[in-house]
């Protein structure tokens, strides 16, 4: 996404960059549910690896993809259906709906493969297996870099075709992945591997599919909710012109690349946990738990003093006006610094799920984002303008971290744990 927004705003200009931005938080909305369950699904992933149990493993798998195509095939066609009336939903103007009506058309009918994607890597990560899911992300960086410019300038004779290149690099570089995964598995992996006896499991399995969603339910419904939240803020930043639009969309892409580490910490300490409570280690906990912190302190940290050092020189690899540039950098700056928290938040919670306690940290998380950020950022973007919506950012990490901490200081520490499968 990030090459693809680079090139699009390069190449295309200020109103392609804000229609692609327009489409993260619908398309977050939309995955928001399967990677919800892709989280549950990991947690029984990594219990059932903990305890060499290889049927319940390809069940948790089998019946995670299951889900994913489902899913993929029906919310793919209602958002091709419906993509005019998400657009004036968010109040995108006429200029950036016509750049985003094809970007959101191709997106949405790929759902399924992208949705398929988020499955066979998380199963990766359940098994204590990062290389390869690192691998296929690479994979899908280096075809992007080929793919999108290539449909964008008409190269070798290709079709241009403008803000549709993107989705289609998006698409064909994940679906190259799944089978790279598939095939490196088939060589390499003695515990895993996507043959018959997995894909005797991809259908219904009522007692799977029960625990699967009871793990996953309520990180999925979390992550829409902030969706929508995202979905209401991206409206409410519209509303400031299409140069609010195209910073929002260039300091996301920075945010993520400092949020996707310090989400990936948490996962790879809820695989440990879960891990451990499948091999009856529980007092394992508190020191997976200090470490993930540790390193969250450590990378995520970094991350932020390098965004603050050159937040300028990248917002240029989106933006080529230099006004937006300047209003992006800014509106950076203020809430940059607390993401160390939400890496916090994110460690915290996936510790708890490991354990499958998913409800009371999902309803903490929520609150603080319909009672905090929304109301705030409504507030201040109100009485100081565009840069209030990023305070209200800064404000809901912060307050969101500290009810999480006490929540599991007083409670959740002091609980027994036992395995799930």
């Amino acid at each position: 996404m990030t090459i693809n927004t680079i090139y699009v705003g390069q190449l295309l200009g200020v109103e392609a960059v804000a229609a692609v931005a327009v489409f993260m938080p619908v398309m977050f909305c939309l995955i928001a549910f399967i990677i919800g369950v892709s989280a549950g699904a990991t947690v029984v992933v990594g219990q059932a690896f903990g305890a060499k149990n290889r049927e319940t493993l390809y069940q948790a798998i089998g019946s995670m993809l299951y889900l994913a195509l489902l899913m993929g095939f029906t919310l793919g066609l209602l958002g091709v259906f419906f993509t005019p009336q998400i657009l004036d939903l968010l109040g995108a103007s006429a200029t950036i709906s016509n750049y985003a009506k094809p970007y959101f058309y191709t997106m949405m009918a790929g759902c399924p493969i992208t949705f398929v994607f988020i499955s066979v890597t998380s199963a990766m990560r359940g098994i204590g297996d990062s290389v390869t899911p690192l691998l296929a992300l690479l994979m899908t960086i280096l075809l992007g870099l080929i793919i999108t410019p290539a449909l964008i300038l008409g190269w070798v004779g290709l079709p241009q075709l403008g803000t549709i290149s993107p989705a289609i690099a998006t698409l064909t570089s994940q679906l190259v992945s799944i089978i790279f995964i598939i095939f490196y598995l088939k060589h390499k992996s003695a515990f895993l591997q996507f043959g018959k006896d997995l894909r005797q499991h991809i259908r219904y399995n009522a007692k799977m599919l029960k625990l699967i969603l009871q793990l996953g339910i309520p990180n999925g419904v979390q992550m829409i909710t902030t969706a929508l939240a995202g979905l209401i803020i991206i409206r409410l930043i519209n509303n400031f012109g299409s140069q609010a639009t195209a910073a929002y969309g260039a300091i996301t892409q920075i945010i993520n690349y400092i949020q996707f580490p310090a989400l990936s910490i948490g996962i790879a300490a809820s695989i440990f946990a879960a891990q451990a409570i499948g091999a009856d280690r529980s007092d394992r906990l508190r020191a997976i738990t200090r470490t993930a912190m540790m390193y969250n302190l450590l990378f995520t940290g970094s991350l932020i003093v390098l965004g603050y050092l050159f937040s300028r020189y990248v917002i240029a690899l989106f933006i080529t006006d230099d006004a937006v540039i300047e209003l992006g950098q800014s509106l950076l700056h203020i809430s940059l610094w607390a993401m160390i928290f939400f890496g916090a938040t994110a460690i915290l919670t996936s510790i708890m799920r490991a354990s499958g306690t998913v409800w009371l940290p999902m309803l903490i998380v929520l609150s603080m984002l319909i009672l905090v950020e929304l109301p705030l950022a409504y507030w201040l973007s109100d009485l100081i303008g565009l840069s209030g919506i990023w305070y209200s950012y800064a404000a809901t990490f912060i307050i969101t971290f500290l009810v999480i901490l006490a929540f599991y200081w007083l409670v959740w520490r002091k609980q027994k744990i036992d395995r799930l499968v």
